[in-house]
């Protein structure tokens, strides 16, 4: 359930910040618009919101911000700690992930996540969507921007157009990890109950507004 992955992430958290900053020439493009990709999450949510995959904060920083009561889902310690020093000390992060974590007290209105859904495989994408349905209510919603293709063949050319760029450490996260298309991941909301839109953000990240129906 993308814990596989967690000792990746601890590597990375000291220097996550620079990357997301454009400082990576492999990742320059996985998070260009990164600002207005957060921008578009925060926008896109209602209510009272869950955030998994907390990272170093940012996207919760920025619900801070605009006034918005977050709760934060954080498997790693090393990027809780982090994300820690961003946010007041009155806001909350567990440690968990999308399918092992403890549901806050208070109704939540809008789950969202970035750049960690393709930690999960596609079942477990579907459990975890599934899951999500049974707290939500009609109208709530999920918020998540994540890398996806529009097709298996769009996901192949980008692995191979990386390689010849000389991206390898880029081209083996592709492969490595659970990137999944446009199409199953419409099949899997409106399995569980949602309506689903998709906007593009750069050649790897959508943001998908799913619907409560």
């Amino acid at each position: 359930m993308g814990r596989e992955f967690l000792e990746l992430f601890e590597d990375w958290a000291d220097h996550y910040d620079d990357s997301v900053n454009g400082h990576d020439e492999e990742y320059k493009e996985v998070f260009r618009n990164y600002e207005q990709i957060l921008d578009a999450v925060v926008e896109r949510s209602i209510g009272t919101v869950l955030e998994f995959g907390v990272g170093t904060g940012n996207l919760t920083h920025r619900f801070i911000e605009k006034g918005v009561t977050v709760y934060g889902i954080e498997p790693s310690e090393p990027m809780r700690s982090l994300a820690l020093e961003k946010v007041p000390s009155t806001i909350s992060i567990a440690d968990g992930d999308f399918l092992d974590f403890q549901w806050p007290s208070q109704t939540i209105n809008t789950i969202v996540s970035t750049y960690a859904f393709h930690h999960l495989t596609d079942e477990e994408k579907g459990r975890a969507i599934a899951k999500y349905g049974n707290y939500l209510q009609k109208g709530d919603k999920i918020v998540f921007a994540d890398t996806a293709f529009e097709s298996i063949e769009a996901y192949e050319e980008i692995v191979e157009k990386s390689r010849k760029q000389g991206y390898h450490n880029l081209a083996d996260d592709l492969v490595r990890e659970y990137y999944t298309t446009l199409g199953v991941l419409e099949k899997l909301f409106a399995e569980n109950g949602f309506s689903v839109t998709f906007s593009r953000c750069n050649e790897f990240v959508w943001v998908m507004e799913a619907v409560k129906q």
